[in-house]
């Protein structure tokens, strides 16, 4: 249970239950005051390492550090009360050996109190999923379009476009499905493997660009507001153009203190008689 209220929240276990039924909704919250705004209608709060980009203006998320993550996790904990929350494990953290995954995804699960961790990776990362569940620590896989890959993959591009591919990311999705994470991130992936591996795998795949064939979909949630202008991936839905009625908000206060419109008799302090 978290600070923000007395209900027990959804768990990784509740939300591998999930698989089949009600589409899982998540998005990505990285503040307290943005987490108790999506807490009431998601199922999954993932404080992601984009943060290291919408947040901190990296060009990428391979700089973010765990130092960051924890910061952050701790954040959005203090503004939950319903959401399974997740905290994404940083490039360099968990790749060396599982070994140094389990101490640092310790420390995350100790130190914000979240609920699980996510770290991104294949068949790869399949042994190292196996360790971390068997020592009592919950693993949301990623697999697909993987971020933090980007320098190796050459860009951020969709994948499943050739027979290659698909045959890697069809092993990448089972191993990772038979691992014991409770579910996994399919990112950027074409809508035909997207849904056979939804019906093959046994646990909840999560889409973020891989259709609603998915058994719940996730984004950005500065994406989603408007809030990230600096590209928007064909994936993304604009549900609404905060970035803008900012921009416009702080235009107007601008105007106002210009031509001393503001601060008006309603809000300044008076002497008390």
């Amino acid at each position: 249970m978290s600070a923000a209220g007395s209900q027990m929240r959804l768990t990784p276990t509740r939300i591998r239950a999930m698989k089949g039924g009600t589409p899982i909704v998540c998005l990505t919250a990285y503040t307290t005051p943005i987490a108790r705004l999506l807490d009431e209608h998601c199922d999954l709060l993932l404080v992601g390492d984009s943060l290291g980009m919408v947040l901190y203006g990296m060009e990428s998320t391979v700089a973010v550090t765990l130092d960051m993550m924890i910061a952050h996790g701790k954040a959005v904990m203090r503004g939950v009360a319903k959401s399974c929350v997740v905290v994404d494990m940083p490039f360099g953290s968990y790749q060396e050996s599982k070994e140094l995954a389990y101490r640092n995804a310790v420390r995350i699960l100790q130190e914000t109190g979240c609920d699980a961790v996510k770290l991104e990776g294949g068949g790869e990362m399949a042994e190292t999923i196996v360790f971390l569940t068997a020592r009592g620590i919950p693993v949301l896989g990623h697999i697909g379009l993987m971020p933090q890959q980007v320098h190796t993959a050459g860009g951020y591009r969709s994948v499943g476009h050739s027979d290659e591919e698909v045959a890697k990311i069809r092993l990448d999705a089972e191993a990772v499905g038979n691992s014991g994470a409770f579910a996994v991130v399919i990112e950027g992936t074409v809508e035909t493997f997207a849904r056979e591996m939804t019906a093959v795998i046994p646990v909840p795949t999560i889409g973020i660009g891989a259709s609603a064939a998915c058994d719940g979909q996730i984004l950005v949630s500065d994406d989603m507001l408007g809030l990230f202008n600096d590209f928007t991936p064909r994936f993304v839905k604009r549900y609404d153009e905060l970035g803008k009625r900012a921009g416009e908000a702080a235009a107007a206060y601008a105007g106002d203190v210009r031509c001393r419109a503001f601060p008006t008799e309603e809000y300044t302090f008076k002497r008390r008689s």
